[in-house]
């Protein structure tokens, strides 16, 4: 049986330098990171101009005083490769972390959030209501990966109508919903979409498509079970 999987689009670097933030943990009550890419952001502009020694010597032991936030292990363990300690990974979605940060958070420093530019409000809102600050910073840009409407041609020209397409993020539902439209005509209602969480799952359904599933948490493990379960006759 055929599944196809969409991750996200291409992303690029760093939108901004989120250096000359870091190096004023003082200013911070602490970090906040919901996206892998965003981590790899920040990274990247470590490694840029030897600005790794001064995070190494000094500024990583400065944040570790404050609590760093995350969503999913996938983040928490980029965070961790950094030099981070993490709190709050097994939350599952933005919601759920800002409920946990609201438990814990009495710091009146704002929380420093590297994130995409198409990142939703609903964290810094929850946190703002509770009157917990934020400060967002946009590290990376989401586009399309200029081989999209290619690879997906390909794919349907030699497989087929796929059994199940999985979304990672709204913006890979946003770039690549069309080309799956026309490719797959009326045999669209043969697949099952399955959602890599709630927000995911939200986009889908506001595009008026069936969601199958969606995964428990996002993880590989409970990605692969929410699929099994979709593909059964009775879905899940």
């Amino acid at each position: 049986m055929k599944v196809l999987l969409l991750k996200d689009p291409k992303e690029d670097d760093c939108g901004q330098d989120p250096y000359i933030r870091l190096s004023h943990p003082e200013g911070y009550g602490g970090l906040i990171f919901t996206s892998p890419r965003a981590v790899e952001a920040v990274e990247l502009c470590l490694e840029k101009d030897s600005k790794t020694e001064v995070w190494r010597k000094s500024l990583k032991e400065k944040w570790n005083a404050k609590s760093v936030y995350v969503v999913g292990k996938a983040t928490a363990s980029l965070v961790n490769k950094i030099g981070l300690h993490t709190e709050g990974e097994n939350c599952g979605n933005a919601e759920k972390l800002a409920e946990y940060i609201c438990s814990r958070e009495s710091s009146a420093l704002p929380l420093l959030f590297p994130c995409g530019a198409l990142k939703r409000e609903i964290l810094p809102k929850m946190l703002k209501d509770k009157g917990i600050p934020v400060e967002s910073l946009t590290v990376y840009q989401t586009i399309p990966h200029p081989g999209i409407q290619g690879n997906l041609n390909s794919y349907y020209s030699q497989q087929g109508i796929p059994a199940s397409i999985t979304f990672f993020s709204p913006s890979g539902l946003t770039h690549s919903l069309k080309h799956i439209q026309e490719l797959s005509g009326d045999n669209i209602d043969q697949i099952k979409f399955v959602a890599i969480g709630p927000t995911t799952a939200h986009a889908l359904a506001a595009q008026g498509l069936p969601v199958s599933c969606t995964a428990e948490s996002p993880t590989p493990r409970a990605l692969a079970a929410g699929i099994r379960t979709a593909l059964q006759p009775h879905g899940c």
